[in-house]
């Protein structure tokens, strides 16, 4: 077992059974992700911004345009990183019981702005790996004019929390006797037919790497 930190900000104080102390827990909430949220301070006012990341070992990439203010402020302050699936919605007897299933991870930092070249790019194919797993071998890589258009920011994962709920709902004893359904209906994030660009040549078929995203 390899344990997540344990801080103020990590301790999980609203129904600690759900929080994971193993850290395979947050590796697993992360890379079964694409969008995380990063909340940051920017000219004295609060902000959330929805971002795709990617993970490499202990590091949480993002990138972004140079020309976003949140990307230019993340590295002068700590921020908070997020990231949630929805598994379920928990059907009660009691509306005050209802829930939701989920995993979700939060992560606490003040990340580093990446500057040197070679890990930029690193942290860039880690991004789009984990969008499209293979489409770094394939597509043209970034001119070095795109790149200097690109912000990369690494996160280290020392100080972060993961939470689970799972199962059914917990109605009070005296609940059950009610003739209300109660249960859970699955949610599921699923891929689709790929679409292809109307200006795709004729001949060129959709490749295994994103045939294989969609049945996966």
């Amino acid at each position: 077992m390899n344990p997540l930190s344990s801080t103020a900000r990590t301790r999980v104080g609203r129904l600690p059974e759900r929080a994971a102390g193993d850290r395979s827990v947050l590796d697993a909430i992360l890379d079964d992700g694409m969008i995380c949220h990063l909340g940051l301070v920017v000219d004295g006012s609060p902000r959330v911004i929805p971002t795709a990341y990617g993970r490499l070992g202990d590091t949480l990439y993002v990138h972004g345009s140079t020309g976003a203010s949140s990307l230019r402020a993340g590295p002068s302050q700590e921020v908070c990183v997020t990231v949630t699936h929805l598994d379920g919605l928990v059907i009660a007897r009691s509306l005050f019981h209802h829930s939701l299933n989920y995993r979700s991870a939060v992560i606490y930092g003040t990340p580093r702005l990446v500057t040197d070249p070679d890990e930029k790019l690193t942290g860039l194919r880690v991004v789009t790996e984990n969008l499209t797993p293979g489409q770094w071998d394939v597509a043209r890589k970034p001119t070095r004019k795109e790149m200097a258009a690109v912000s990369v920011l690494a996160l280290s994962l020392d100080e972060a929390s993961a939470k689970v709920r799972e199962g059914g709902p917990s109605d009070d004893d005296e609940d059950y006797a009610l003739d209300v359904w109660a249960g859970v209906v699955p949610v599921y994030q699923t891929f689709g037919s790929p679409d292809p660009d109307p200006a795709l040549r004729e001949g060129i078929p959709v490749p295994a790497h994103i045939a294989r995203r969609v049945t996966s």
